[in-house]
C-alpha cells in the first residue's frame, strides 16, 4: 500500500520507511504538517506523529478528516489518555505509542485499511460482519439468520454503528442520533441497551468498548 509517514525525526522515519519498504509498501515521507496536508490525498493510509515542527499532528488529523476518510494511525511518544481520546474524537482510526514494533505497526496497518475497505455503506443497506446481517432498511437484525429480536432503541443503537464498520462512535456521537441529544440523554439508559444488545447478539468481541472514548462495531 501507498504509505505517508509523517514525523519530523528523520532517524525514526528512516528505519520505519525502511522496515516498510522491505514489506513490499510504497513510503512517502513527510516532516511537516503542511507537506501532509498537501500530498495526503496519494496515500492508502496515513502514520501521523503528533509533535510535528510547524503544527500540532492533531491539527492535521482535523484537517485530512474535513476532505477525506483516508485511514490515519497516530504516532504518539507519550500514549498519554487525553492525546488518544482527542485523537480518536478527532477521526483517528488507530494509535501506536514509540518506539514502534514493526509486527504491531504492519497487523495494525493492515487492520484500519480492512476496516476503511468495508466502512463505506453497502448499496443493497445491508450491513454484513461475520455472521451477523443488519438490514438498515427492514430494521431487521440476523445471527446466524435468525431473526434475534431488537427493540427499536437497540436497533438505533446498533444500526449507528453498524453505519461505520470497524470505526470508533464516540458515547456522545450514540446517544446525539439515538436520543436526540446527547445532554438530554440517560448515560445509563446507552449502557442498559448495549448490555441488552451484547447479551443477543452473543458474539463476545463483536461490538467492542473503547475505554474513555466508546464503542465500534467489529473486532481488531
Amino acid at each position: 500500500m501507498r504509505v505517508l509517514l509523517v514525523e519530523d525525526d528523520t532517524g525514526v522515519a528512516d528505519a520505519i520507511a525502511e522496515a516498510l519498504q522491505t514489506r513490499g509498501h510504497t513510503v512517502s515521507h513527510a516532516i511537516r504538517g503542511s507537506d501532509a496536508l498537501h500530498r495526503h490525498r496519494a496515500a492508502d493510509v496515513i502514520l501521523l506523529d503528533l509533535n510535528l515542527p510547524d503544527m500540532h499532528g492533531l491539527d492535521v488529523l482535523r484537517k485530512v478528516r474535513q476532505v477525506s476518510p483516508v485511514p490515519v494511525l497516530v504516532l504518539t511518544a507519550s500514549g498519554d489518555e487525553r492525546s488518544v481520546v482527542r485523537g480518536l474524537r478527532l477521526g483517528a482510526d488507530d494509535y501506536l505509542t514509540k518506539p514502534v514494533r514493526l509486527a504491531e505497526l504492519l497487523a495494525r496497518m493492515d487492520a484500519v485499511v480492512r476496516r476503511a475497505a468495508v466502512s463505506a455503506a453497502p448499496r443493497d443497506g445491508v450491513v454484513r460482519v461475520e455472521d451477523v446481517e443488519i438490514d438498515l432498511g427492514a430494521r431487521r437484525v440476523l445471527v446466524d439468520g435468525n431473526d434475534i429480536g431488537l427493540t427499536a432503541k437497540e436497533f438505533a443503537v446498533l444500526a449507528v454503528l453498524a453505519a461505520r464498520p470497524g470505526t470508533a462512535v464516540s458515547r456522545q456521537q450514540l446517544m446525539d442520533e439515538v436520543w436526540g441529544d446527547a445532554y438530554l440523554a440517560v448515560s445509563r439508559s446507552l449502557d442498559v441497551h448495549l448490555t441488552q444488545l451484547r447479551a443477543k447478539l452473543d458474539r463476545p468481541g463483536l461490538l467492542t468498548t473503547i475505554r474513555g472514548f466508546g464503542y465500534r462495531l467489529g473486532r481488531d
